[in-house]
């Protein structure tokens, strides 16, 4: 058996390397067979031509500048830093510029910054600075970005091979590109090798220039690991690291990340070696994360920012510009991507940006599905996942998330069934992402800040259960990764959208089932946000279920009496050392109402308990000497001894506020009445009544075909 894998893997090589020798150049993104078709599609489709002028004008501004290739000494977004990126965004420019127009100048340019690396590069040392959790690179401070700069720089390469003579690519090709091979998969095997999105990158730069330079040893190692066993490289990571739905169980914010390396390593498997059928590799797996990184955004584009998020990240980003061009045009030719890509606003001027742009001239494009959906977690599915409840289209949509997926590795947050809520153009109940000021060197060389650990990661930061003041596992990332919740019911209807997980381990002897549904309720202009919390265990605890919000206070049940002066942090640690406590008030009837003016509407959200509650109003800035957490405010339902207990609230968007006309309308919510009426492992029954309308809500936990009934 051993003896007949090792002939197929030679015959695998042979085959291989008798395709290569006669290969042509350029032969990823942009291929020979196609130049003469993209060449008049720039003249004729106006998305491809406008992103080819955008290109070219990079390739022109790049000419037009001294060659500098700087001594590696900053982190990231320093001047080293940025200067080494923007090389290699001036070497895709000027790849793309000489494809187009033939003109040499372009070839040369990118010969001319190629032997200035290749002069330098094996005399520098391993970085000077450090990106503290992960090993550092030559030209930037984590191996990572040497990456990416490869995955772009030999893209470029190829595109201008035939305009540098045999001799000075034997100097880079020697002299460059396998020294940095090598310190890619030899003196970081373990970065090589690794199930995450920085081995991603790895694999993808190591097996790009394997295909361009004719190396079917590096390309082997890229698809099966340093050790050809296949535990590890390309395959395995398409294998390990999406669950059978298409989700990277790092959440969107990598998701998008990782796609770009994903993708177009993909799409070179296609041009190189076809009869591998890599987009059909594992159920067309690819297809399915493409979907799956555009349905974790708002409809406004912004990926829904779980876990260690950059939250101005939308799917304008290079990375889905890629991933839906190669999406639509060689795997499944998706009409709703096109609607994608017109808002994406540029195609990558390639093979697959011609056939987006050509189509979305003709007319095909239709509006993108933004669908609600239960998405799963862990590779067979079986990990707990992500609730999307939508309605509405636009800015007018309403999006609803619950995050019941696994931990996500190091990226991951404490924040079992957390809450997201989206509505008219952005953020209503909003996730804090992570604690960084990304390539701002300035902030902490602009890497992940302490209080990513201290504040962002810890569950109080999050619109999620805390318990007795502790965060999740207590922070154990070792002992969150063992566990994960568990769905209980997705349930989509005409008039109502529902999904419910359960957790049983972030805390000892705590259960806790979370439910979330949309609502189309009769008087109400838009489905009601309703949402239930329930802890269930054998001891008392405090409860405190914070809801961050965006906007101003307007109105309340309870008489807000805020502090004036000597401000105190709410706790010690677990996050709670970073909240001022401004307001902390009593609510003895175990119901009222909070109602928050945001833009030109208001939202209210009503509230009940199974026993008097307190409600806390918080906001950040407590124990920050440094000002890094941005400001932001919440108020917190808080039960402080119980060993039961069940939240339920329900939050109304209503009213309009006209501020050129000065006038206000519906300011006052419709909802009133809500009222537990028992809530137990097997059901939670309240009530509540719109326009004097009574309904009664039952969840029946032990159900999921009946899980929610309105009467």
């Amino acid at each position: 058996m051993n003896y007949f894998k090792k002939v197929v893997s030679l015959l695998s090589c042979l085959c291989f390397s008798v395709c290569a020798v006669a290969q042509t150049h350029p032969n990823i993104m942009l291929t020979k067979a196609n130049i003469a078709a993209v060449r008049k599609g720039v003249t004729l489709y106006p998305l491809l031509k406008s992103s080819y002028q955008d290109a070219k004008k990079e390739a022109d501004r790049a000419l037009a500048a001294p060659v500098v290739v700087p001594v590696p000494k900053d982190g990231g977004g320093g001047a080293s830093h940025e200067q080494h990126k923007r090389n290699y965004q001036n070497i895709m420019a000027c790849g793309i510029a000489y494809q187009i127009t033939g003109d040499a100048k372009y070839a040369t340019y990118v010969k001319n910054v190629l032997l200035q690396y290749a002069a330098q590069y094996q005399k520098w040392p391993l970085h000077p600075k450090r990106e503290n959790s992960n090993p550092p690179g030559r030209m930037f401070w984590q191996i990572l970005n040497d990456c990416v700069w490869q995955v772009n720089v030999i893209q470029g390469y190829d595109m201008v091979y035939n305009g540098i003579t045999p001799a000075d690519r034997k100097i880079i090709e020697t002299q460059l590109f396998a020294p940095i091979v090598k310190f890619i998969y030899d003196d970081n095997k373990e970065t090589f090798d690794r199930l995450h999105n920085h081995g991603t990158w790895a694999v993808a730069a190591v097996g790009l220039t394997g295909y361009v330079l004719n190396k079917p040893e590096w390309v082997q190692m890229a698809l099966k690991g340093t050790d050809k066993s296949g535990q590890s490289g390309f395959l395995a990571q398409v294998d390990e690291l999406f669950s059978p739905d298409g989700y990277y169980t790092e959440g969107f914010y990598y998701q998008r990340y990782a796609l770009l390396p994903f993708v177009v390593f993909a799409k070179a498997i296609n041009q190189y070696e076809p009869q591998r059928h890599i987009f059909q590799y594992h159920s067309g797996i690819l297809t399915k994360a493409v979907n799956i990184a555009l349905q974790g955004t708002y409809s406004n584009g912004a990926f829904f920012p779980i876990n260690d998020a950059m939250k101005d990240k939308t799917f304008e980003s290079s990375e889905l510009i890629n991933a839906v061009d190669i999406a639509y045009a060689d795997i499944s030719p998706d009409k709703g991507l096109l609607d994608v890509a017109a808002r994406q606003k540029r195609v990558v001027v390639s093979d697959a940006g011609l056939k987006v742009a050509k189509d979305l001239a003709a007319g095909l494009a239709k509006p993108f599905n933004y669908q609600p959906m239960w998405m799963t977690d862990g590779k067979k599915g079986d990990e707990g996942g992500i609730g999307i409840l939508r309605c509405g289209e636009g800015n007018k949509q309403q999006a609803v998330l619950l995050k019941a997926a696994a931990q996500g590795m190091g990226h991951g947050h404490f924040d079992r069934l957390n809450m997201l809520y989206y509505d008219n153009g952005g953020e209503v109940f909003p996730d804090y992402g992570a604690s960084r000021f990304i390539n701002i060197e300035t902030k902490n060389g602009g890497g992940y800040l302490p209080e990513n650990t201290s504040w962002a990661k810890q569950t109080v930061a999050h619109n999620a259960l805390v318990v007795d003041q502790l965060s999740h596992f207590k922070g154990n990332l070792k002992e969150a990764s063992k566990y994960h919740p568990e769905l209980v019911a997705f349930k989509i209807t005409d008039k109502i959208q529902v999904v419910s997980a359960r957790e049983d381990h972030a805390y000892p002897g705590v259960q806790m089932v979370r439910a979330m549904a949309l609502m189309q309720v009769p008087g109400l202009t838009k489905p009601l946000l309703v949402d239930v919390v329930k802890a269930t265990a054998a001891a008392n605890h405090q409860y405190d279920l914070p809801y961050w919000y965006k906007g101003t206070i307007v109105d309340a049940s309870f008489k807000k009496e805020a502090i004036r002066d000597d401000l105190k942090a709410l706790g010690k640690s677990n996050g709670y050392q970073h909240l001022w406590l401004n307001s902390e008030n009593e609510v003895p009837a175990a119901e009222g109402y909070v109602s928050v003016m945001q833009g030109q509407s208001f939202y209210t959200t009503c509230f009940a308990g199974t026993a008097p509650m307190k409600v806390k109003l918080v906001s950040t800035g407590a124990n920050d000497p440094d000002m890094s957490i941005l400001e932001s405010k919440a108020f917190m339902l808080s039960q402080p001894q119980a060993a039961n207990q069940t939240f339920v609230t329900l939050t109304e968007n209503h009213g309009q506020i006209d501020p050129v006309a000065e006038t206000t309308s519906g300011a006052k919510s419709a909802i009133g009445k809500l009222n537990i009426i028992s809530s137990n492992d097997s059901k939670t029954i309240f009530t509540f009544e719109v326009k004097h309308k009574a309904y009664t809500v039952t969840l029946n936990y032990q159900d999921k075909n009946n899980f929610i009934q309105v009467n």
